[in-house]
């Protein structure tokens, strides 16, 4: 299945291989318009709560920690909803995981990827 979830910056150029192309921050990228991001949906309550993103600050340092407490906010009635949205789409078609994080590998699409492609 992970084959099948990619990951990126919703700066780069879309392509014909994304699928479902899915916005998965809390915050509107800075600098974007609407209509340049070309995305399929743009789903806030997947994305980590406000607190915890603010404690992580993008340090990569911290991302073991993240990783743990973003994976037990997916669990939470807040995120649950949404959570499962995204792995119903993940679930019937290719799905590109979009983030303004310049730092894709340490970030909640990654987190996401891995969650969804072992999450059957």
């Amino acid at each position: 299945m992970t084959e099948r979830i990619a990951y990126r910056r919703v700066y780069e150029e879309t392509s014909p291989k994304d699928g479902k192309r899915v916005l998965v921050d809390r915050v509107w990228p800075r600098g974007m318009r609407k209509e340049d991001a070309h995305l399929d949906e743009w789903l806030r309550d997947v994305a980590p709560s406000s607190d915890l993103r603010h404690w992580y600050g993008h340090d990569p340092d911290r991302f073991t920690e993240f990783r743990r407490r973003y994976l037990a906010e997916l669990r939470d009635a807040r995120h649950r909803e949404a959570a499962a949205h995204l792995r119903d789409l993940a679930a019937h078609d290719r799905l590109t995981l979009l983030t303004a994080t310049k730092d894709v590998d340490h970030s909640q699409a990654a987190v996401l990827a891995e969650w969804l492609g072992r999450k059957r």
